[in-house]
């Protein structure tokens, strides 16, 4: 039988339970508040507030204090990181003084912005203007300003004849692919800057987008070293024409490039002109601050930049440092990457490569070395471009020994375009010699195998026979350079599969 308590009893039973569920309540709804705390929590750890943006970043305050131990640094990684774009702005600044499209020294093309200048054979063997030109295209050459005057550049129909534009930024980074390997067809292109707002009008065949404002633009047209090919090439040069995008009309217009006008070539000492003045480079660092606009994660490296440049700009024993920084590190850090051993990296027999040439992007050192030593290379897909400075044995190259460049039967370098392997003296210029030929390769016509198929290249400074005349690369009597150009490579080059055949010593 159910168990019956007294009044009194019930009542403080009651009490009890009633005080029980809310003593329970409470840690219940205190349970429940700290695991919702702990989720919120973990919520917030697994998702981060967004970075801010780099301009909220600040960097050194103005007016700390900088040591000269601290500018140096700072300003020899800016000289390195720098030296290419002062380079290219430089010779910029250069071209557009002139009045019109012409050739300086009567050997070099050079033009205004707005235009561009065009050889109609292979570049002068006398030029001083960059180091390490070809002799297997028809050059073409100039700087443009895209944000404030877009330009179009035409395209003639080659046919199956080899070309390809380097279409360049203030960094000498390719951001457009014109050319035989693209598949490019004849037509109108327009390149504008990113700051640029205006419209296209019809007929353009493709817009090209600049990521920055100075633009450098270097047709190569591939020539046969045959008196019939040179004058075949005439009529496709004559259409290689570029003009301000408000002059487009839709029409092909032609240019008589063997009629443009000559203008003084700059000084030089005997190698390339200097365009990189270490004294003068502090007070131009700043144009390429401002005008060239920081990669995506640069921004810190220019905050850093600038901040030293301020102090230097209030200081005068800081600006001494930066410029002394810059005399040292021209000398200890530039001077040797002018070296091909010291540029790219090796694959094999002795030659070395950089693999990814106008695809600098965050590679300054490549970016730097190339443009000491070669300026202004083709993107990897373009041309590969393949060096040595020593022989087969570890040795410097040089005029007092014969050498011999072999590839066996079929093993020349593997190209869709062509190949070729030049000469070039210690300045990385053209060798003067009686044949006035300074490269071989597809172009030349009457170089003949071996029995087995295979092809010697004979390097030296004297004859090596009339037998082996055809196959004969003069070389000077000082220390010289071999340099392979793979155009419109195969996999085989880029993926490292093909290596090019030692450099043997014969004498």
């Amino acid at each position: 039988m159910p168990v019956v308590l007294p009044e009194g009893m019930m009542r403080r039973a009651s009490i009890y339970l009633t005080a029980a569920a809310s003593v329970f309540a409470i840690v219940l709804t205190s349970c429940q508040q700290k695991a919702a705390d702990e989720q919120s929590s973990a919520q917030q750890n697994s998702n981060p507030p967004a970075a801010p943006a780099a301009a909220q970043i600040a960097g050194t305050p103005t007016g700390t204090v900088m040591t000269p131990e601290y500018v140096a640094s700072v300003g020899r990684f800016a000289y390195i990181w720098g030296w290419p774009l002062v380079n290219n702005l430089n010779r910029s600044l250069a071209a557009q003084q002139q009045p019109s499209p012409g050739l300086v020294g009567g050997v070099a093309p050079v033009s205004p912005p707005g235009h561009i200048s065009m050889l109609t054979d292979y570049i002068s063997a006398d030029q001083h203007m960059i180091t390490c030109p070809n002799q297997d295209t028809v050059y073409g050459s100039g700087y443009q300003h895209v944000n404030t005057q877009p330009v179009v550049i035409q395209v003639p129909d080659f046919g199956k004849r080899f070309f390809v534009y380097q279409i360049a930024d203030a960094r000498t980074d390719s951001f457009a692919n014109i050319g035989s390997q693209y598949g490019t067809k004849p037509g109108f292109y327009a390149i504008v800057g990113s700051s640029w707002k205006g419209t296209i009008p019809s007929g353009i065949t493709a817009v090209l987008h600049s990521p920055t404002d100075l633009v450098v633009i270097l047709p190569r047209v591939f020539q046969d070293d045959t008196a019939e090919d040179k004058a075949a090439i005439q009529p496709l040069l004559s259409q290689v024409v570029l003009y301000p995008l408000s002059e487009f009309d839709g029409k092909m217009k032609t240019m008589d490039w063997k009629s443009i006008p000559t203008y003084p070539e700059p000084a030089s000492a005997g190698g390339e002109i200097k365009w990189v003045i270490p004294e003068k480079f502090f007070d131009e660092l700043p144009i390429i601050l401002k005008q060239i606009p920081p990669m995506t994660g640069e921004e810190s490296l220019y905050a850093t930049f600038q901040s030293v440049l301020d102090a230097a700009a209030k200081d005068p024993k800081l600006k001494q440092t930066l410029v002394q920084t810059a005399v040292a590190t021209e000398k200890e850090v530039i001077g040797p990457l002018f070296e091909f051993h010291n540029n790219g990296r090796p694959i094999g027999n002795g030659w070395n490569s950089p693999p990814n040439g106008a695809n600098w992007g965050f590679d300054y050192l490549s970016r730097t070395a190339t443009a000491r030593s070669n300026m202004y290379d083709n993107a990897p897909q373009e041309t590969r471009y393949i060096y040595t400075d020593f022989d087969s044995s570890g040795q410097r190259l040089g005029g007092a020994h014969g050498y011999t460049v072999t590839f066996p039967a079929g093993q020349t370098p593997p190209v869709n375009g062509f190949w070729s392997l030049t000469l070039y003296n210690k300045e990385h210029l053209f060798a003067p010699n009686a044949l006035k030929r300074f490269s071989l390769g597809t172009k030349s016509k009457s170089m003949k195998q071996n029995p087995d198929g295979s092809l010697t290249i004979y390097v030296q400074n004297t004859s090596p026979g009339a037998d082996k005349q055809d196959n004969w690369l003069p070389a000077p009597k000082d220390n010289f350079s071999l340099y392979i150009r793979a155009y419109w490579p195969k996999e085989e080059v880029t993926n490292g599969q093909w290596i090019p055949p030692l450099v043997k010593v014969t004498r």
